[in-house]
């Protein structure tokens, strides 16, 4: 039996998952302007992805590199949910909406 698809299934699952509260907390302490920050990671980690000869790293590195990159966009859409009151806002940080 091949257990790879799987195995890879498992970790874009936890990956995303992972993603998920660092977007929040990025969010909240340093607004969406680190989004540069999840740009160099991701195009590093697929950079890094097409280098590798496994296939299991190179997935993984892979999905973790286009998870950055999608978390660029749910920055600007937890602004959103903390514009609209969903999630708290930092009480140190100015808002400008």
């Amino acid at each position: 039996m091949n257990y790879e698809g799987i195995i890879i299934g498992a970790m874009a699952f936890l990956i995303i998952g992972i993603f998920h509260p660092i977007v929040i907390k990025a969010e909240y302490y340093y607004s969406k302007k680190c989004w540069p920050a999840f740009l160099v990671f991701g195009i590093g980690l697929i950079g890094w992805a097409s280098q590798v000869n496994t296939l299991l790293l190179s997935a993984g590195l892979g999905i973790m590199g286009f998870s950055s990159l999608w978390s660029i966009h749910e920055l600007i859409e937890q602004e959103n949910r903390v514009r609209k009151g969903w999630f708290p806002k930092n009480p140190k940080r100015e808002y400008n909406f």
